[in-house]
């Protein structure tokens, strides 16, 4: 069955705003990893968990990069963002100086939905999937609106980009030994653990999806019944998520990575094809997504 193009007009035409944003702290870690902060105040008031933001990386480097954002401040106007250089355009947007300013697009795409009858949240992020996780971390902190209880998985094969430590915080259901958390999480009160091949202390050894599904296997059934997995990450990660609640029965939203050319939603570059009611569609990942249910996209999984 071929998949139809989807390409009708949305509402998002009057969300996305452009503005100057000024680089107020851009700090490097280990891995070619960078937090950029930038004074985005458009931006920062309108982002939900699972938005980006569309950065014009340097004047001679014509095409944007999509980054996601990891945490927005309203009150300060300002959001952050983490990235890995991949290509000459990310190089340029790392050689950008405090006080300088960077032309933004923001905040584009539709974010992540917890519902409030499954408060059991958990949260994977593969490395640079793990900045949406973060800020979905920090929104299900400050709201009140449902009794969260978010676990947040993070796995990477090159260093953190921030200072792992044992968590203060006991997880029923982790391995042994898995007790290396992400500090900033654990002063939330959230509780979190990371995975890596790499052999880093504290770490579970193996893919984050594996210490999900161990995770996942110590609950009950009804247990398991208000839990919802929210994944961001490279391909192969999302397709081990989708097979990983698929085999649980629990309900789980993705956050797809695409190359993108506009990112609003005009060239359908980045359509991906994506089951519906009325069957298959090809979707655009920048303003249809990027977050997408995981049995719509992968239907096979598992």
């Amino acid at each position: 069955m071929s998949a139809r193009i989807d390409v009708v007009a949305r509402p998002h035409r009057g969300t996305i705003f452009e503005e100057r944003a000024e680089v107020v702290a851009h700090e490097r870690f280990a891995g070619d990893q960078f937090v950029l902060t930038l004074q985005a105040p458009k931006c920062a008031r309108a982002a939900t968990p699972g938005s980006f933001v569309h950065l014009s990386c340097d004047e001679q480097v014509p095409m944007r990069r999509p980054l996601s954002i990891m945490r927005a401040h309203p009150e300060r106007g300002s959001i952050e963002v983490l990235y890995k250089i991949v290509g000459p355009g990310l190089a340029a947007l790392a050689a950008r100086r405090v006080g300088e300013s960077i032309n933004a697009l923001g905040p584009i795409g539709n974010g992540f939905v917890p519902h409030r009858e499954r408060p059991r949240t958990l949260l994977v992020g593969g490395g640079v999937g793990i900045p949406p996780m973060v800020f979905l971390a920090e929104r299900l902190r400050e709201d009140s609106s449902a009794p969260w209880q978010p676990l947040v998985l993070m796995g990477s094969e090159i260093p953190f980009p921030f200072r792992a430590r044992p968590s203060t915080i006991l997880v029923p259901g982790m391995p042994d030994g898995v007790i290396a958390c992400m500090p900033l999480l654990d002063e939330w009160g959230i509780p979190s653990r990371l995975t890596s091949l790499a052999g880093y202390a504290g770490c579970h050894e193996g893919y984050v999806t594996d210490l999900a599904a161990a995770w996942l296997g110590s609950l009950d059934r009804a247990v398991l019944g208000e839990v919802e997995m929210f994944a961001c990450g490279p391909t192969p990660m999302l397709k081990a998520a989708a097979a990983v609640a698929r085999r649980f029965g629990i309900a789980c939203q993705v956050s797809l990575e695409e190359f993108m050319a506009c990112a609003v939603g005009g060239c359908a570059g980045c359509a991906v094809r994506v089951m519906t009611p009325s069957g298959p569609a090809m979707k655009r990942v920048c303003v249809d997504g990027p977050v997408f249910d995981a049995r719509a996209v992968y239907p096979e999984s598992g």
